[in-house]
């Protein structure tokens, strides 16, 4: 009998979670010489990626090696073995939640819901990766912990507020990471990383332990390098908290991923200009739209002229900066770690307001739930760009548009899924997103893997920077 050659380590970091899962159940390859490959590359990669900010080899080995025995003793979970890295703003016990700022010394005494799934499922825990001050930012360029750069090109953001997640997964530094997702925050970078990502149905994934921005948007998002590997994720960790006031337990199962591609009706707004997405981003969706004229089905422009993308994203973001002068209260008052002056600024401008503009902010939330309503009955999903750009350069000027495509989902609490969709001019990537009505996750992420499959848009991983002269 032939013996399978040996797998590279490129190709290790490579692999989608599924490969891996294959790979580990068939004895290719082991929990600990898995680990070692994947922390390799952390120490190699991340002095120029500044992915992570947290860090422990020896717990990492540990973890390995409790894995590697239950693989030899066959009580397995969902995840046995698999490398995911957490955002800085998930408790994990041990170890201190940041959230971004320069104090939060103190560790966690417990672990967030998902991250205790994620244990209970046999998933190595890589560490915690670099984030925006307090998640409130689009470009992770902290002050306090420095800037991810981008894995395609050293100098330009890899988006935020989970930057440092998605730059881990796409330059196979992770198999897989959980971030938070607010307004844009997981699919952001997912889109200028050029990897997959899910904000799924608000309350679908119990938020108990992640630092709060605003925890009428807040959900807890994924990023990996496919759209399987995202349902998997999903099944791991979605399910009913009864410490979580925004659990939701389920009356019915998710609908069923069953759509028929040839009768679906997809929804397109009819001058993606006229909401500020730049031109080159317009040529590539249109091009990738060209590519899929059977898996989106039947195409109807959606009117969105009563939505204002700008102003109701500024509404989000005055929430989340109204709710943070109470979660980040003795960060403000802590003159030994002081945060930035751009954080207060932006907190300051919420101190400044009444209870009567937080409630016509708020009234945002229900008007989005409404529109989202009367959308979905006409259309199954709505198919638009991720972002109104891609990526940019580090130290510049930061678009105030990043999360206007982004922000509708999490405003309406709809599931949205990021699908790497093509290159930009300047060889930077860009995502294609996926927007459905609340529950059809499932259903999102098989069109997701049938359109990907078609675009065969995703870089080849790991993405790798250049070495730095």
């Amino acid at each position: 009998m032939n013996q399978l050659p040996p797998i590279s380590d490129r190709d290790l970091r490579r692999a989608t979670l599924c490969q891996l899962l294959h790979w580990l159940a068939a004895g290719r390859v082991h929990p600990e010489g898995l680990a070692e490959v994947y922390l390799e590359a952390i120490e190699r990669l991340n002095p120029q990626l500044n992915a992570y900010v947290g860090l422990s080899a020896g717990l990492l080995r540990e973890q390995a090696r409790a894995a590697q025995h239950r693989r030899r003793d066959g009580v397995l979970g969902r995840l046995d073995g698999l490398p995911v890295a957490i955002k800085d703003n998930f408790d994990v016990a041990g170890w201190p939640t940041r959230a971004g700022l320069p104090g939060r010394a103190q560790p966690a005494q417990g672990d967030a819901h998902a991250v205790a799934r994620l244990r209970a499922s046999g998933a190595v825990l890589l560490g915690k990766t670099n984030m925006d001050e307090g998640a409130l930012g689009a470009s992770t360029d902290n002050p306090h912990t420095g800037p991810t750069h981008n894995p395609h090109r050293h100098g330009y953001t890899a988006g935020g507020s989970s930057g440092g997640a998605a730059a881990a997964v796409a330059a196979g530094m992770a198999v897989a990471a959980i971030g938070s997702d607010s307004l844009g925050s997981i699919r952001i970078p997912a889109s200028y990383c050029g990897v997959y990502a899910l904000k799924p149905t608000h309350g679908e994934i119990s938020a108990r332990g992640l630092v709060p921005a605003a925890r009428r948007l807040d959900a807890v998002g994924l990023l990996a390098r496919s759209a399987n590997d995202l349902t998997v994720l999903l099944q791991v960790l979605a399910g009913y908290d009864a410490d979580d006031a925004r659990s939701r337990r389920r009356r019915v199962a998710f609908a069923p991923p069953d759509w028929e591609p040839g009768n679906l009706r997809c929804g397109l707004l009819p001058d993606l200009a006229a909401v500020g997405v730049e031109a080159a981003v317009i040529d590539v969706f249109e091009d990738a739209l060209s590519r899929l004229p059977r898996e989106l089905g039947e195409r109807r422009q959606v009117d969105f002229s009563d939505w204002d993308f700008a102003r109701t994203r500024r509404a989000g973001l005055f929430l989340m900066e109204a709710e943070m002068l109470s979660t980040f209260a003795a960060d403000l008052d802590d003159a030994e770690h002081p945060a930035s002056e751009r954080f207060r600024r932006m907190l300051s401008y919420a101190a400044t307001k009444s209870a009567a503009d937080y409630a016509v902010a708020d009234r945002v939330l229900d008007a989005a739930t409404l529109k989202m309503r009367r959308l979905f009955a006409q259309i199954d999903v709505l198919v638009l760009p991720t972002t109104p750009q891609g990526a940019f350069p580090l130290g510049g000027a930061v678009p105030d548009s990043q999360a206007d495509l982004t922000s509708f989902a999490s405003l309406a609490g709809c599931p949205a899924v990021s699908i790497p969709m093509g290159t930009l001019p300047d060889g930077m990537p860009v995502g294609m997103q996926l927007v459905g009505a609340r529950g059809s996750d499932l259903r999102l992420l098989e069109l997701a893997e049938v359109c990907a499959a078609t675009l065969d848009a995703e870089p080849v991983y790991p993405v790798e920077p250049r070495p730095l002269a």
